[in-house]
């Protein structure tokens, strides 16, 4: 031990010269190139449980859910028949047009019950309106059948159905009120207008729907999110 290094040893407190005289000993015995081993191992001793490899930001396991636990609508045999199937297609095209067709009916509506103009023209689009809806409900259970196995309620999508019964309902009693004269124009255009509203509901549980298959789709392609080729010393 050198002269300066007894000087430095004499000025640190004893707990301090003891860990300094401790890790000189090992180097002497192990080598200067097993030291930094050693420090390792001793700092691998003392760590506290929630400390080490998988604490820091490369070793970390995830602990958020796996996409791929998420929004599971179809298997994989169901997916290939629905790629298959050309009544995807159809209802594509279908689910479109219809917005279209209620967004003008809508406003034709509208338009008659605040001024009293437009009732022809208002009849007529609420009658177009209603036979896409038929069109699509049709297409829609053979395009269920093509996938599921069963024309409706399959359970994937049994409320969707369930709420798809209502709106065809109060399309229906539109065109028996209007057919049979059972009420005056103001009340038959109230009927279209509570058609329109389950509508739009009925609509936004199937647009959740078609989020949900689209991240379970892009969850297939993605690996887990468990990061263990970081753990192994690679950069995502």
């Amino acid at each position: 031990m050198t002269k300066t290094t007894e000087t430095l040893e004499r000025t640190r407190p004893d707990a301090v010269r003891r860990q300094s005289k401790l890790a000189l000993s090992e180097r002497d015995q192990f080598g200067e190139e097993n030291a930094p081993i050693n420090k390792r191992q001793t700092l691998a001793t003392n760590q506290k449980p929630n400390e080490g490899l998988f604490a820091s930001g490369r070793g970390h396991i995830s602990t958020k859910p796996d996409r791929r636990a998420a929004a599971n609508l179809y298997t994989p045999e169901q997916r290939l028949r629905r790629d298959k199937s050309p009544w995807t297609v159809v209802q594509g095209v279908l689910a479109p047009l219809q917005f279209l067709v209620f967004l003008v009916s809508v406003a034709l509506v509208i338009r008659y019950l605040t001024s009293g103009v437009g009732a022809e023209a208002a009849h007529l689009s609420i009658i177009i309106k209603t036979g896409v809806l038929y069109l699509i409900m049709v297409t829609g259970a053979i395009w269920e059948k093509d996938v599921f196995g069963r024309y409706l309620f399959a359970p994937v999508f049994f409320w969707e159905d369930v709420f798809s019964m209502l709106v065809l309902a109060l399309h229906t009693l539109y065109l028996a009120v209007i057919a049979f004269n059972l009420a005056d124009t103001r009340t038959a255009m109230w009927i279209a207008l509570a058609a329109y509203g389950a509508y739009v509901i009925n609509a936004v549980q199937f647009v959740w729907k078609l989020r949900q298959a689209r991240l379970q789709s892009r969850a297939m392609l993605e690996p887990p999110h468990t990061n263990m080729s970081a753990a192994a010393g690679s950069v995502r």
